[in-house]
């Protein structure tokens, strides 16, 4: 298949290597200093390239702020039979862009990026294909995520935006509220290195990613949930309620015990 990813950063260029060996491969970049460490794909930087190369399936792997920009500026210059793809993980607007289109499409998140995942060994990450859209395009990235050895889940949008809101919203929270009140450390234990480490990871994703990943319509909810926990705990630390904390550490223990065997 002639397969053309749009953005050669990380995502863009995991995909590349991922493909390259199977398909014929190209990638569109404006810069093509970015497009250094790509290799066994052609390069374009022009639309008119992309034109001439004439691919079957588009990955959109740009910034999530120019996913439909970029898809609106390279539609002119492909087959009407071209399917398009995003591997966003935000989906906003996206649902009504692709069936205003007149491609083909789908739509897909794989649920970790290089900043954490082991991109060497994946089979205790996931992913979600939407199960809207073109169906031999969501075969197509069943069969690649099965092949990763990628925990594959199928939601519609709906769905998705969901599931982002519980999965993403609350870590991102809850490291934005770390990293809000952490002080310098000159012997910083364990945990707090932990901490630390996932804080820098988060706070080096795109500040528009990160917006549109809080900005969820179904977030707040979540939020929420964490402002009442948090509540519920410092009202035990002020009564030094041995007992209310004993109780406590038995239901988030419980909480992450049946989140652990759901995983399984």
């Amino acid at each position: 298949m002639k397969i053309l990813v749009m953005g050669a950063g990380k995502m863009g260029s995991f995909f590349l290597d991922l493909l390259s060996f199977d398909h014929e491969t190209a990638v569109y970049e404006k810069d093509p200093k970015r497009m250094r460490f790509t290799y066994n794909c052609q390069r374009f930087t022009s639309l008119e390239e992309v034109k001439a190369f004439a691919p079957e399936l588009v990955i959109n792997a740009v910034t999530v702020k120019f996913t439909i920009p970029a898809f609106k500026e390279v539609l002119p210059y492909l087959p009407d039979d071209c399917i398009i793809s995003d591997i966003s993980s935000v989906k906003t607007n996206l649902k009504d862009f692709y069936q205003q289109s007149g491609h083909p499409y789908v739509s897909t998140h794989p649920m970790f990026g290089p900043t954490f995942a082991n991109l060497q060994q994946l089979s205790e990450e996931n992913a979600i294909i939407i199960n809207e859209g073109d169906y031999m395009g969501r075969i197509f990235f069943k069969d690649l995520y099965q092949r990763l050895g990628l925990n594959i889940y199928e939601y519609s949008f709906d769905e998705h935006d969901r599931t982002v809101a519980y999965s993403l919203s609350i870590p991102f929270v809850s490291t934005f509220v770390f990293a809000a009140v952490m002080k310098h450390q000159d012997a910083p234990g364990t945990t707090f290195k932990r901490h630390l480490k996932i804080a820098k990871g988060v706070l080096n994703e795109d500040d528009y990613l990160l917006q549109e990943i809080l900005f969820n319509p179904y977030t707040s909810s979540q939020v929420e949930q964490i402002r009442e926990q948090l509540k519920e705990l410092l009202d035990i630390i002020d009564s030094k309620d041995a007992k209310g904390m004993k109780q406590y550490l038995t239901k988030i223990r419980e909480n992450v015990r049946q989140d652990i065997e759901r995983l399984k």
